[in-house]
């Protein structure tokens, strides 16, 4: 690793320079910032983190279509949809996300909110989890508990299968990471800031080891936890926010192939 000092320094910049709502509008997370209801940031959070994957003008757009086939309500459409509310959604959604998918995870969600006691619940990390390996396992196990199509289950990660569960862990970024930047939410207390682990993608990755933080030269969980272990020396307490500065540098910087 380099210098640990210069790094933090360099990377702290960073992540003032693109934790700032400017990062929002053309970004998945500009999708829960439509509402304002906890339930309805939750749920349509999760619904753009799961299709956030390619082209993000192209999220964006799919995720507009989605919120459009929830009546820009969400919460309330996954507690009172009717069979043929659901049959009006059809065709592609998002790649490989089609109209099955949806209509299963609006009934999963369902099933979490009338029984489970909410998305908040389902994914707590429990006291003496450092981070939340566990958690994404059991919401896994609870979101599949329903009848379901083998196909659905590639669009929820499983760290136990060595996934790098990118979209999860952003999601829960969003969700969980408390600083009044006004890009992450802060809505949930079920997980602590320092379990968080960092979203790791191609871009993040590829940042990462330009600067010596990550030896691994695939982007799985194994990776995520080498990462994970060398930005808690920089932040013990926050280290998912680098998800700012290693994205950042690698997207809008083209940080890595400028070296």
């Amino acid at each position: 690793m380099e210098d640990l000092s210069v790094v933090k320094y360099f990377l702290d910049e960073k992540v003032e320079q693109y934790n700032h709502v400017e990062f929002i509008e053309p970004d998945p997370v500009s999708v829960p910032h439509g509402f304002s209801l906890k339930e309805d940031i939750e749920i349509s959070g999760f619904l753009a983190a799961t299709i956030a994957w390619g082209n993000r003008k192209s999220i964006l757009k799919s995720a507009g279509k989605i919120i459009k086939y929830l009546d820009n309500q969400p919460f309330d459409f996954i507690m009172n949809h009717t069979p043929a509310d659901l049959k009006k959604i059809q065709g592609s959604v998002h790649r490989t996300f089609n109209s099955d998918d949806l209509v299963f995870f609006i009934k999963s969600l369902q099933n979490i909110y009338v029984n489970k006691g909410g998305l908040e619940k389902v994914f707590a990390v429990k006291e003496n989890e450092v981070n939340t390996y566990h958690a994404l396992e059991r919401f896994r196990n609870v979101f599949f508990e329903i009848e379901h199509s083998l196909r659905t289950r590639k669009h929820i990660s499983s760290p136990a299968r060595n996934s790098s569960a990118k979209r999860l862990s952003m999601f829960l970024r969003w969700m969980v990471r408390k600083d009044n930047k006004g890009v992450d939410f802060g809505i949930w207390n079920s997980i602590k800031p320092s379990q968080l682990v960092c979203p790791l993608d191609v871009h993040s990755g590829n940042t990462a080891r330009m600067l010596k933080l990550l030896n691994r030269t695939q982007n799985d969980w194994k990776s995520v936890l080498e990462l994970q272990e060398n930005l808690v020396t920089l932040d013990k307490e926050d280290p998912s926010k680098y998800d700012f500065a290693l994205f950042g540098l690698g997207v809008f910087e083209q940080f890595s192939s400028n070296k």
